[in-house]
């Protein structure tokens, strides 16, 4: 059993990392031609014109950092609450609440992209990094409400009433009891978020109009255009979050708690 475990583990390694191999390989090489199995040069030019002075990749790396943690905030900031009502309360209709958290994700992007886009431009939020962070709240927030949700299910709400019997005051309770308690599942949420919203396409394009140039869309540009040099350096750089997160969640993944025993009520 154990060395099935094994296999299963590197065939899944295998399967995750061998799509991601010629992405890295072209970000360092020049000439990689059929039928060669690697490349005949290696080169880190790919990378030196990436961030050449006059280059696009910086700023669209700032812009996509920057939309990315505006969305993540605002998602947390709407999605705690949100998800402590769904996890600790039962009330009349949350079945409903639950399934329109999940409509954004389960309707196609271009759908909603259009959708949204209307709206938008009679708000004059079209074309603007504002319209672009507020859009990404449509994918984001339900990751995080739902995180939340999780979090607060497993939340003993008794430990605020017995803070504020002793005195304590409303952000005393906040700040000392229920923020440690949650803390993890907040990490876990506004990381996911960040990394939903830094791989934004459809969305970027559609309200950004192509003026709010991100990663993603740099990445489509350069490969539909066959340079694949430029786009695999693109690539590597909208993996590098990924992998970060992957490695700060990895605990928290595993199940161990993220918050105070309990349940809802």
């Amino acid at each position: 059993m154990g060395l099935l475990r094994v296999v299963a583990g590197l065939v899944l390694v295998c399967c995750l990392v061998a799509p991601l191999l010629p992405l890295g390989l072209w970000s360092v090489a020049r000439g990689w031609f059929f039928p060669q199995v690697l490349p005949a040069t290696w080169t880190l030019e790919p990378w030196a014109r990436a961030f050449a002075p006059r280059s696009e990749i910086p700023g669209a790396l700032l812009t996509t950092t920057t939309v990315a943690l505006a969305s993540a905030g605002l998602a947390l900031a709407l999605g705690i609450p949100a998800g402590r009502a769904l996890g600790l309360y039962k009330f009349r209709g949350k079945a409903l609440v639950e399934l329109a958290l999940l409509a954004p994700v389960i309707v196609p992007g271009i759908a909603v992209g259009l959708g949204i886009h209307g709206v938008f431009l009679r708000l004059g939020l079209t074309n603007s990094m504002a319209g672009v962070i507020l859009v990404h709240l449509v994918p984001t927030l339900p990751y995080v409400v739902f995180v939340m949700s999780g979090v607060f299910a497993n939340y003993d709400a008794e430990a605020e009433a017995q803070a504020r019997s002793l005195g304590a005051r409303p952000m005393q309770v906040l700040w000392h009891v229920m923020l440690p308690a949650i803390a993890p599942g907040v990490m876990v949420a506004g990381l996911f978020a960040f990394l939903v919203s830094w791989s934004q396409y459809i969305l970027t394009l559609t309200i950004g109009g192509g003026r709010v140039v991100t990663l993603p869309l740099l990445l489509y540009a350069q490969a539909g255009a066959g340079r694949n040099d430029q786009a695999g350096v693109l690539a590597m750089l909208s993996l590098a979050p990924g992998l970060v997160i992957l490695a700060l969640t990895a605990r928290q993944l595993t199940g161990r708690g993220l918050a105070l025993g309990g349940g809802a009520r």
